[in-house]
């Protein structure tokens, strides 16, 4: 039977004056990375301030899990 471990990461858009902008280059790398040592993205929201502003943005992953006799 497969066993997940999960992670959640956050990033904030930079504030700027008409709401926050999102380094999307920032965020590819750091997924990429992570995509690297196995990670998988399995879902992503936001969260807000109110009127719509952009607080974080929320990611979680998953991996197998890898037990003694699997390594």
């Amino acid at each position: 039977m497969k066993r997940w471990i999960y992670k959640v990461i956050e990033f904030d858009p930079k504030k700027s004056f008409m709401g926050g902008k999102v380094d999307c280059n920032n965020i590819e790398q750091r997924l990429n990375e992570l995509g690297r040592q196995g990670w998988e993205v399995i879902s992503n929201f936001t969260t807000n301030e109110g009127y719509g502003n952009t607080k974080k943005l929320v990611y979680t992953l998953k991996r197998e899990e890898m037990i003694n006799d699997e390594v």
